[in-house]
């Protein structure tokens, strides 16, 4: 509900995606770790318990808008945010991908952002299918402690 209820900005100028790193504490805006060209964020709106998001500092909306040093630093970032979530949560697997463009499905389509999203043998079941709604075992800020433990710097 939040996710649907939340004012959505008319001009467009809004990015949070570009706030974020800005706002000096990262356990309140659930940054888990910063490379040197991307961060590794639990997503505000998640999929599933644990859903990372991959973003680069710089505003760019493409892949091949990535410089060589931000691609390598990206991928290694989303190796760095499955093994945070292996060693932390124990998935059996990974989701891992892009939604490019409005019509792909980006909520913030001018700010290339990866999905990394945990799945368990089982976690799909009837409550997306029937009541429409996701069950979330544990909250955002205890999911950033338990994360924020396996990062090895």
């Amino acid at each position: 509900m939040p996710y649907i209820e939340v004012p959505k900005p008319e001009s467009g100028e809004h990015n949070p995606f570009v706030a974020l790193p800005l706002e000096g504490d990262d356990r309140k805006v659930l940054i888990v770790h910063r490379s040197e060209h991307c961060y590794l964020v639990l997503n505000k709106f998640p999929y599933n318990a644990g859903h990372l998001l991959v973003i680069p500092y710089r505003e760019v909306s493409r892949l091949d808008a990535l410089t060589a040093e931000e691609k390598a630093d990206y991928f290694d970032t989303i190796i760095k945010g499955q093994q945070i979530l292996e060693r932390a949560i124990h998935p059996d697997g990974f989701n891992v991908g892009f939604n490019l463009g409005r019509a792909a499905g980006a909520g913030i389509p001018k700010h290339l952002h990866c999905h990394i999203v945990p799945r368990w043998d089982g976690d799909t079941n009837f409550m997306p299918v029937l009541g429409e709604t996701k069950v979330l075992p544990e909250s955002l800020d205890a999911m950033w402690q338990r994360l924020k433990q396996f990062v090895e710097e």
